[in-house]
């Protein structure tokens, strides 16, 4: 079901005019969303225009082609042949989704305990995925078990006792758990079987022409089975339907993909890929007729980046539930192509057909109305609607066993003109959500060519969102970590504080937009950061923080790019030195303008996105202050003074914050001069003369036997007072200063 627009007249909101301000300096100098990771406000790039965008949503189905490489694999023993071919075909997004397909191999093993020759099924374990997995991904199991599980099956009521059964098959101890499409694999008799779910493929099996069409394409040599759930039955099913028809060599599965096989990986890879190649082939010549869909009803909006930047935070803010939701937005040709087309509306209503689609991508995607997008009390009638449907569902559809009901709000926002939105408790998922999406899309483009889409019947699709299986296998998942659905923007993000600040963020499973005015110091931190967590959940923006309108977009770019905001480190800094006589107006403004302003303007435009919150158990804003905020300091009076100006802001904005649960803290360091920007300049050699003393290791020799407890204070020691100001070990604090100095009597808080 999707959700059609209540009536009601436009509201506007104090949030929703708050998030527009933050956007209002972007529209004029937009920049398409990608994948690219480091956003450079400084420099804007047109969109993509609607023609082209509409241009290259007509690209036909890709057609894969043969990647096997003869002399890598003459160095491979058997079961590394099998990772290869594995490897191969799922990192080709042409043939099968991330974490979709298994492949497998029945090789002849020394048994450990006998010392005999025995066969062993190698096939790929729950959980993984072909295009990345490594040896230790597949589970190995005795072939001659497997087969004698047959005798503990008496019909499809047994599938869920089935599985638990295979884990008494286990060759060699290995703890890899065997998957829910094992006995695909084990009851056929041939050596190397794939079973993968490409779009074009899957176009043939959700089709009301997919039986017709497997014919004309293959004429008998690839079967058709329908519909049946993964489990011990469809293997049974399938292992007669080949016995019954000796001459097939792959069997379509209607709903799911296509399984095959052959004498050898390289045989059965090259099998695959030319039974990929036919489908798409025969698609692309059903699809030259005309665009798909319908044809266009509406252009792509050309200003989709902002309205997404300004959207994606309000509808985060309602999707309340035991954990925050992370956003992906795409406006790629596909999703524009269809929800900009004719039959919209009828075929989203409909939901995805592939089980590996619709774990990911829920019953229904919602969508919006694009000339009410601006309506607070729309967008929340929405979302309620579309909870009280999911609810519906669920009590219509379950089971006296079945599971309770999990979170109802939607992972898939569709809205004509602007594109697809995905939500999710983590980046990844929600930017995997919306490539399966993508993947559905396809495939209805595909079903639709040749005959009417045919989505998963809705008991059925229960039957796999709440399959006790599936379940348990969510129990078995890890708890997430505690920063995981958390959005942070570090201003200063390239300096020594705070990148440590963001690698502590990061560490605890929060995603991390960085913001800098170095843009090559920017997104060297930030590739950094995605080899060592994860490209997901880090971006990098250029920005000043004493210019209103980068300011204004890093925050667009942080909301599009994320989903909103929970957390705000203002750190952008500078220092200098100087006696009041030779402090220049100049110095003194420059001072203010990053310390004081720069801190101004950032909480600003985080204060709406924060706002949006509210609901949520609140957020935090931390600034990076200084010990000279609270202690006087003897020739620095601009920098001194624009501190303790920044100090009074963050106790002003928590009085402003507390009624929407934002939070509002200090952290006040001294003199962190390993991996500081400030003290590789002037600073340190302006300081180490007010001192009297050598700039080099003097200087910080100076500034540990200052300190109370003798003791370098270090950029990760300013981290972890921010983290845990942002963090909800601090949920009952707000107004507050920290001081990160090892120790300084003057810094005493009175």
């Amino acid at each position: 079901m999707t959700m059609k627009a209540p009536c009601g007249t436009n509201v506007s909101h104090k949030s929703k005019q708050s998030i527009s301000i933050v956007i209002a300096h972007f529209q004029q100098n937009r920049y398409p969303h990608s994948n690219t990771d480091s956003i450079a406000i400084r420099t804007p790039r047109d969109t993509m225009t609607a023609q082209a965008q509409i241009s290259a949503a007509a690209l036909p189905f890709s057609v894969p082609s043969s990647r096997w490489d003869d002399a890598h694999a003459a160095s491979l023993g058997p079961a590394e042949l099998l990772l290869y071919r594995s490897n191969l075909l799922g990192s080709d997004l042409t043939v099968t989704n991330f974490g979709g397909g298994n492949t497998s191999a029945k090789l002849s093993e020394i048994d450990p305990l006998t010392g005999e020759q025995v066969e062993v099924l190698w096939v790929k374990g729950s959980g993984g995925d072909i295009g990345s997995m490594k040896l230790d991904g597949f589970s190995t199991l005795y072939q001659r078990k497997l087969l004698g599980l047959e005798a503990h099956y008496s019909g499809p009521d047994d599938d869920d006792k089935m599985v638990g059964y295979l884990p008494h098959c286990t060759f060699n101890l290995n703890p890899r758990a065997a998957s829910i499409d094992t006995p695909l694999h084990s009851l056929l008799p041939f050596a190397h079987v794939d079973h993968v779910h490409p779009d074009a493929i899957i176009a043939l099996a959700a089709s009301s022409g997919g039986e017709g069409a497997t014919q004309e394409i293959w004429g008998g040599r690839i079967g058709w089975l329908g519909w049946k759930r993964p489990g011990y039955t469809l293997g049974v099913m399938l292992r007669d339907y080949v016995a019954a028809n000796p001459g097939v060599e792959g069997v379509m599965l209607a709903g799911h993909g296509i399984i095959c096989w052959g004498d050898s990986a390289k045989s059965c890879y090259e099998h695959t890929i030319a039974l990929i190649a036919d489908a798409a082939n025969y698609l692309n010549a059903k699809l030259a007729g005309g665009p798909a869909f319908g044809g266009a009803t509406t252009v792509p909006n050309p200003d989709r980046s902002a309205i997404a930047a300004d959207l994606m935070p309000r509808l985060r803010g309602l999707m309340t539930g035991a954990r925050r939701k992370l956003g992906h937005f795409s406006d790629d040709a596909e999703a524009l192509e269809f929800v900009n087309s004719a039959q919209f509306e009828r075929l989203a209503a409909l939901g995805t057909s592939c089980p590996d689609h619709f774990l990911r991508t829920k019953i229904a995607p919602l969508t919006l109305d694009p000339t009410r997008l601006q309506d607070d009390s729309y967008l929340a009638q929405q979302i309620a609607d579309y909870r009280a449907m999911y609810a519906a569902y669920y009590d219509r559809s379950k089971r006296p066993n079945s599971p309770a009901m999990r979170d109802a709000n939607p992972v898939v926002v569709l809205v004509p003109g602007l594109g697809r939105i995905t939500f999710a408790t983590d980046k990844t998922t929600a930017r995997l959500a919306g490539e399966f999406y993508g993947n559905a899309i396809n495939v209805m483009r595909g079903a639709e060519a040749i005959g009417e889409y045919i989505a998963l019947d809705e008991q059925e699709a229960f039957d796999i969102e709440y399959w006790l299986l599936e379940e348990a296998k969510l129990q078995r998942m890890p708890a997430p970590k505690p920063m995981v659905g958390r959005i942070a923007l570090v201003t200063g993000g390239a300096g020594g504080i705070g990148a440590a600040t963001a690698a502590r963020l990061l560490k605890d499973g929060a995603c991390v937009m960085l913001a800098d005015r170095d843009a090559a110091a920017v997104e060297e931190v930030r590739a950094g950061f995605a080899r060592q967590y994860n490209k997901d959940v880090v971006r990098a923006a250029t920005c000043d923080v004493t210019d209103e309108a980068q300011v204004a977009a890093a925050f667009a770019a942080c909301a599009r790019e994320f989903g909103g905001l929970d957390v705000l480190v203002a750190n952008a800094g500078i220092a200098s030195s100087a006696p009041i006589a030779d402090t220049t107006v100049a110095l003194w403004d420059k001072n203010y303008d990053v310390l004081a302003k720069g801190y101004f303007l950032t909480a600003r435009a985080a204060w709406p996105l924060l706002q949006a919150m509210k609901d949520q158990g609140g957020t935090s804003v931390v600034f990076i202050g200084s010990k000279n905020a609270v202690a006087a300091a003897a020739g620095a009076s601009a920098y001194a003074s624009a501190k303790a100006a920044a100090n009074h802001l963050a106790r002003c904005l928590a009085l402003e914050g507390a009624g929407d649960g934002i939070r509002v803290n200090v952290v006040n360091p001294d003199a962190v001069i390993r991996g500081s920007r400030i003290w590789d300049g002037d600073w340190r050699t302006e300081r180490a003369g007010t001192h009297g003393i050598d700039p080099g290791a003097e200087l910080e020799e100076h500034y540990r036997n200052r300190s109370m407890l003798k003791r370098d204070v270090l950029p990760e020691d300013i981290a972890e007072a921010a983290y845990w100001l942002a963090s909800d070990a601090s949920a009952k604090s707000t107004g507050n200063m920290i001081n990160v100095d090892a120790g300084n009597a003057q810094a005493f808080t009175r």
